[in-house]
Parts: C-alpha cells; structure tokens; sequence
C-alpha cells in the first residue's frame, strides 16, 4: 500500500478538514494501491495542511459516482458535472480519519520540490 500526495484547491481542502468532504474526486485513479493521502493546498496556501486515511476508492460512471457521494461531496452538482464534462469514467476516494496539522508542512519536508499537478507518491 502506497502513500500519495494531492494537490487540492483550497475551499475543498476547507470541506474536507471540516467534515462536509468526504471523498476526493478524481479522473483517474491512481495505478498503485493506496492506504493515505497527505493532502496539499494550493495557492495561495501553498502547503502541505493535514491527512486522510483512503477508506474506499469506487471507480464508475460519473453520474452513479454522484449519487453514492452527494451527501458528502463538498462540491456542489453544477462543478461536479464541469469536472466530469465528456467523461464516461468518475474515481472517488473516500476518506476517513482526517488529521489537520496544527503547523502546515512545506513541500520540501517529503522531498518535493513543485507541487504536483495532480499526485505524487511517497516513499515512506
């Protein structure tokens, strides 16, 4: 099981360290198997702000996606439907056991000099 880094726009980071988001949207999956993610705001945060244990990943068609996540979704249907625009493939990872860090981390403490644009694995 592998570790992942996510860049994530900082009003859904918000939604997730307080509860409302509960699942992280993706187009993709990720090709490795992965148990946490350490969770990357981007600019104007621009850091490395908590973590989420990934409980479940479902991988289906964006509309089935959204009615198994809306309750939980942090984002609203309109911006959903954007995101997955000409998709016929929706990934979901749900998250559990969300840390917030008291002191947000630079990216340079997991060995990252950019942020990625969408993930980055780390070795543990």
């Amino acid at each position: 099981m592998s570790t992942v880094l996510m860049s994530i726009k900082p009003e859904y980071v918000s939604n997730i360290l307080n509860g409302k988001k509960k699942y992280e949207f993706r187009k993709n999956a990720c090709k490795k198997e992965i148990e946490k993610m350490i969770i990357y705001s981007t600019s104007p945060i621009s850091k490395v702000v908590g973590e989420a244990r990934i409980e479940k990943v479902y991988i289906d068609t964006p509309t089935r996606i959204w009615q198994l996540t809306s309750k939980y979704a942090g984002i609203n249907r309109e911006a959903y439907e954007h995101y997955y625009e000409g998709r016929n493939s929706a990934v979901a990872y749900k998250l559990s056991d969300v840390i917030r860090y008291e002191v947000p981390r630079k990216l340079e403490e997991y060995g990252i000099k950019n942020a990625p644009q969408s993930y980055y694995y780390i070795e543990k």
